[in-house]
């Protein structure tokens, strides 16, 4: 009835455990929800009056296709200001999101018979946006301990004549891990030697701790085929708006238009202007966030850690751990066995109604995803939840 490329794709963990959480809480319970991938402040007023001002400007018509002048001329000066990385406005494309921006970039360059390298753990939605396009995903080993950077070993036995490209994403979803100058530039070398498309995702490069970040395209004077992808939906705690935006080659920013353009039309009007604001109006809000979100990562971290067999790597970047909990499977709670890190989860669902996501849905069965985008209260509240339930695994 339906089209074979739909089986390609799966639904997404990440929504799905939302969706959940959602429904629990409707029936008043009291749900502590740590599967949200966004942040938990709300959209600056600065940027919320832009919206209405153009609300009221009536700028709420098309605009053209791959973005307004105005937001990609904001964006080539985030970047100069951001990452000393300078574009103009042909190097630009404005998409409805992020994920949307990533989405049409793999539909423009890959198609069947074509290898994409990931990097496990992976975001959800990686494999899926490359198996739709009959490529196939080739996932690469990474290192927890050196901040899930690349296992080369296995990264050059994985390259071959049919590889076309290679995801990068630091800071990660799911692990918070962001790699070193060394990693970025071992693993760029060997993407441009073997003439790969290069896809950075950037979306949390503003959230970054105890370091500065660098984007990809910096390490090269060659950025031929880079694709650097970043959004104001974590920046600026504006995941509902929409709005994501890609810096490449001319070309291939022609090509992700084109397809755009006969499948969203354009980017909300009204979103784009306010993400003007976001782009070059007051910064200060992306300070007082890294600060909260530095807190709780420190809380959250040392609080799985002083938890019997819980193993938790500190993360540079991102709201997410990514704990081990391999200890925990093949055991047996009650009487029923765990065999999974998604049996596990749905456990800490069931009984203590904690929402997290399985590593199992990041190709990485051995950990659970918590993300600390929430308060240092319900972060307390959860621990205690989390270790009363695992002490009474056996």
């Amino acid at each position: 009835m339906f089209s074979k490329r739909l089986d390609r794709i799966q639904p997404s963990a990440t929504l799905a455990m939302t969706a959940k959480a959602a429904e629990l809480r409707s029936q008043g319970i009291d749900v502590l929800n740590f599967s949200v991938g966004e942040p938990d402040f709300n959209t600056p007023q600065n940027i919320i009056n832009a919206a209405k001002d153009a609300m009221d400007q009536g700028f709420t018509k098309y605009t053209p296709g791959s973005g307004t002048k105005e937001l990609k001329e904001a964006i080539c000066t985030k970047f100069k200001r951001d990452n000393n990385l300078s574009y103009s406005t042909e190097n630009i494309v404005v998409s409805c999101g992020g994920k949307h921006a990533l989405y049409n970039a793999c539909q423009v360059l890959f198609e069947h018979g074509d290898e994409v390298i990931i990097f496990s753990p992976y975001w959800v939605s990686f494999p899926d946006f490359v198996s739709v396009t009959g490529a196939k995903p080739i996932f690469v080993k990474t290192k927890p301990d050196q901040q899930y950077e690349p296992d080369f070993i296995d990264l050059l036995s994985k390259i071959n004549k049919n590889t076309k490209g290679i995801i990068i994403n630091s800071p990660s979803n799911p692990t918070g891990g962001v790699w070193g100058d060394e990693a970025i530039q071992r693993t760029l070398d060997l993407a441009l030697k073997n003439d790969l498309w290069v896809f950075s995702d950037e979306c949390y490069e503003q959230l970054v701790y105890d370091m500065k970040f660098k984007s990809i395209a910096t390490f090269s004077s060659n950025k031929d085929k880079i694709l650097t992808f970043q959004s104001c939906s974590k920046t600026y705690a504006m995941t509902g708006w929409r709005i994501g935006y890609t810096a490449g080659s001319p070309s291939v920013i022609k090509a992700m238009s084109k397809l755009q353009g006969q499948s969203t039309s354009c980017p909300n009007s009204i979103a784009q202007h306010a993400a003007v604001e976001a782009l070059i109006g007051e910064q200060n809000i992306i300070a007082e966030m890294v600060t909260i979100f530095k807190k709780r990562r420190d809380l959250i971290m040392n609080g799985l850690n002083n938890i019997n067999h819980i193993i938790c790597d500190k993360p540079k970047g991102a709201f997410y751990v990514f704990p081990d909990i391999s200890y925990f499977l093949n055991k047996t709670y009650k009487g029923k066995l765990i065999n999974s890190s998604n049996d596990l989860s749905m456990l800490l669902l069931n009984e203590k109604s904690i929402v997290t996501v399985s590593g199992d849905s990041f190709g990485s069965p051995d950990n659970i995803r918590f993300s600390y985008a929430t308060s240092d209260d319900i972060i307390n509240k959860m621990l205690e939840r989390l270790e009363s339930v695992l002490s009474l695994i056996k």
